[in-house]
């Protein structure tokens, strides 16, 4: 198995072609339009549980804006510097002078016309940051990003194994679900590694080999 699974991370970036909208097709639609400039808005704040799909949608969102060019910034955490496109993660951990210099960023933004996008883990109402921030952050549009519940992840999973070439049977789709880690990259990982791990053997994809899979990726992060 050492030989089989030196990478169990996923193997695409965080675009939002491969984001698994579901509940979010209005957010994601909002997005597209406003990097391309069909909208007016610039400034976007999501918020939603640990695991939702924040941090992939900002991610995805600076990576379409530099692929067109255009000069962009993330930061988890913590402020980036100025850009075109400007993506602050997790929104929530920021000290006291850091929300200073969102503020300030955020303003910077507005004035230039530039996109900024915000994600934390509650509403803007609900935030514990300045009075002046959490205003900000909402008179752009608020989104909750709704995660996927199980039986939409199994549906993901499935349409994952049919675009690489084999079918997933649905006891080994359970037990994935039961066992392995729940956010939705994390799945997909471990299902490229059983089908890298079922190639190798030429065996079909079952439970016996996911456990094999799951107890490397387990002894891996120890």
């Amino acid at each position: 198995m050492s030989q089989l699974l030196l990478d169990i991370a996923p193997d695409s970036q965080p675009t939002l072609d491969n984001f698994v909208a579901v509940r979010n097709l209005e957010l994601l639609s909002a997005l597209r339009h406003a990097l391309a400039g069909s909208s007016s808005e610039r400034s976007f704040y999501l918020w939603g549980e640990t695991g939702s799909g924040k941090s992939h949608l900002l991610q995805a969102c600076v990576r379409a804006a530099s692929d067109a060019r255009r000069n962009t910034t993330y930061a988890q955490g913590s402020v980036p510097q100025f850009a075109e496109v400007a993506a602050v993660d997790d929104v929530e951990r920021l000290d006291d002078a850091a929300q200073i210099g969102l503020f300030d960023l955020y303003n910077r933004m507005r004035d230039s016309g530039g996109m900024l996008l915000v994600s934390g883990k509650q509403a803007p109402l609900h935030l514990k940051l300045r009075d002046d921030l959490r205003t900000r952050l909402g008179w752009g549009l608020v989104y909750q990003v709704h995660g996927l519940n199980d039986a939409e992840k199994a549906e993901a999973l499935s349409q994952h194994a049919q675009a690489k070439g084999f079918s997933l049977p649905p006891e080994v789709t359970q037990y994935l679900l039961r066992h392995g880690n729940r956010d939705l990259p994390s799945l997909m990982a471990a299902l490229d590694a059983l089908d890298e791990h079922s190639l190798r053997l030429h065996r079909a994809p079952s439970v016996p080999l996911l456990k094999e899979v799951l107890q490397y990726i387990s002894g891996s992060k120890t």
